[in-house]
């Protein structure tokens, strides 16, 4: 499959009013803020998008919102995190007619697979649909790491395209591409390596903090790719404690904390979760406040 997913995507959150329920129009206006600082794509329904605590309409109707809003200007990615094959199957083909342009396809939840299992699960929701597909290799989350053997059995089926990256180790960047060559797109899912993962050929970023510093993670992309790597780690040393908070267990309550602080959205969530308290919310507004007053002069850098 010919696909083109470079560049910078933000794992959109879901914001939700008081009471629970989708904002819908928070969620179009922070599409509408994301497109105008010059992002290139979105995954839907990720971890900062809270999946697993959305019913199965409210997914649907998520993504066709998504969808209609962006209106074809950016590539729209959606999460596909289902308990079993079945349901991730019967997911994808739902969501196949709505002009979303793939999916980024997690293991099975809760139950966590052996390796036969996890191969089943992504083989059979990769035959159930002609949407193309990224693997979310996520061990230290989901406690299943798909190493090269099993990504080469996964390279047969042609519609698993691209791989999202978190491991934390940037080694396995180097490993993908030194036994699989250009056959998938490889991008970094961990913000605390993204400078790292890029000089070393990943050629996207999903990121948790783009949604609320979309302008400098665009220009750090940039710089990186250009070779102009004495401006790319000023912007990274900048970005660090930021991205740090994409790396905590509470990292969907921090960047959605964070979004409210910059007028980006809103940090409602829904239960089990909780908006952050005490000294985990004063982290936090701290880390966003010292970034407010050290941020960086994009201009100076001429990448228009």
């Amino acid at each position: 499959m010919n696909i083109n997913w470079n560049g910078v995507f933000p794992a959109i959150s879901t914001q939700f009013n008081i009471d629970g329920t989708i904002n819908y129009a928070s969620n179009a206006r922070m599409l509408e803020q994301l497109i105008d600082d010059g992002i290139d794509g979105i995954i839907a329904l990720g971890t900062i998008g809270e999946n697993l605590s959305l019913s199965p309409q409210e997914k649907r109707e998520f993504i066709k919102h998504t969808v209609e809003t962006v209106k074809g200007r950016i590539i729209v990615l959606s999460g596909c995190a289902e308990y079993t094959a079945d349901a991730a199957s019967k997911y994808a083909q739902d969501i196949e007619g709505m002009g979303v342009d793939g999916l980024m396809l997690l293991p099975a939840m809760v139950y966590r697979g052996c390796e036969r299992e996890t191969l089943t699960h992504y083989q059979t929701v990769a035959r159930a649909t002609k949407l193309p597909i990224m693997i979310y290799n996520n061990p230290v989350t989901y406690g299943i790491d798909i190493d090269l053997e099993m990504t080469a059995i996964l390279a047969k089926e042609k519609n698993i395209v691209a791989i999202k990256e978190s491991t934390t180790d940037t080694r396995r960047l180097t490993e993908l591409q030194t036994r699989f060559g250009d056959r998938f797109t490889i991008l970094c899912g961990v913000d605390d390596i993204a400078l790292e993962s890029i000089l070393l050929g990943a050629t996207g970023w999903i990121s948790g903090l783009t949604n609320v510093f979309p302008q400098e993670s665009v220009a750090l992309m940039k710089l990186a790719r250009g070779g102009r790597l004495n401006e790319a780690r000023e912007i990274y040393r900048w970005f660090m404690p930021l991205l740090r908070l994409d790396t905590i267990p509470k990292l969907v309550q921090a960047i959605k904390l964070a979004e409210q602080i910059v007028g980006r959205g809103s940090e409602n969530v829904r239960a089990p979760r909780l908006t952050l308290i005490g000294e985990e919310r004063a982290y936090v507004e701290k880390t966003i406040a010292d970034a407010l007053e050290t941020r960086i002069d994009l201009a100076k850098f001429n990448l228009s």
